[in-house]
């Protein structure tokens, strides 16, 4: 968890799924982008794909670069619009991955990971982001789920088209005024199930205790706390990758 000075507190949690074995194919990235400007973003790698734990960590290490990079700018050249800094972070970020991916000669099937972006600002309460490929978004109680019958359509099949015929064609942004509590989370959030042999003490809604309720919102490890509490009392685990990222300001 990160505590901030106006009462922001970042918590996150990343958990291989019980159907894998050796690698876990998510990551999350948090980076502070300007003064009043936070990024916030989970991926999840194709399991279909080649070495699938790859463009999910290179994603997220290359937009955690770009964060850095916009923060020491912004000293320079401030701007507090959140649409325009996700355009241009996602512009930059399709730079790098061109560039990592041709450095590389990795094939198309080694870069495709799913990609649950936002910007927000922390002095007007402002959400601004982009969903590529499936996943899921909590804002102050109301879920928004993008499902893609399992064909996402990855920013890896789109790196050598001219960015702006990509951007404009895009339709999973979303924008949230006043926001107080807001997750993301990778599809895994979905997939829980029984896998160990012993009586749930009661059922529970997962999605709402997770990304809802405020139970051990005190700790930094909220999370963490939480899916031990779902595994040892009710007997579930996720049963693919899991990243997840709950933010509350209030």
């Amino acid at each position: 968890m990160v505590s901030c000075s106006f009462f922001m507190k970042i918590y996150s949690h990343l958990q291989i799924g019980e159907h894998h074995i050796n690698h876990c194919e998510d990551f999350f990235v948090t980076a502070q982008l300007t003064d009043q400007q936070w990024l916030f973003a989970v991926m999840d790698g194709c399991t279909m794909g080649t070495d699938s734990y790859l463009p999910a960590t290179i994603t997220g290490k290359l937009l955690r670069k770009i964060g850095k990079d916009f923060f020491y700018r912004s000293f320079i050249n401030r701007n507090s619009n959140s649409r325009v800094s996700l355009k241009d972070i996602m512009h930059r970020l399709c730079q790098e991955l061109k560039f990592i991916n041709n450095y590389l000669l990795l094939n198309r099937d080694e870069c495709l990971n799913t990609l649950l972006l936002g910007i927000l600002d922390t002095q007007s309460l402002h959400l601004e982001g982009i969903a590529i490929g499936d996943g899921m978004m909590c804002v102050d109680g109301e879920m928004t789920i993008w499902e893609q019958d399992n064909k996402p359509d990855y920013l890896g099949y789109h790196l050598n088209e001219p960015f702006e015929d990509w951007w404009t064609a895009q339709t999973q942004f979303f924008s949230h005024q006043n926001v107080q509590d807001f997750s993301l989370a990778t599809d895994g959030i979905f997939t829980f199930s029984r896998f160990i042999n012993q009586p749930a003490v009661a059922s529970i809604d997962v999605l709402d205790y997770l990304l809802v309720d405020t139970t051990y919102r005190e700790s930094e490890n909220m999370l963490h706390r939480k899916m031990l509490q779902i595994r040892d009392e009710h007997a579930l685990k996720p049963t693919d990758d899991l990243a997840v990222i709950r933010v509350i300001l209030s």
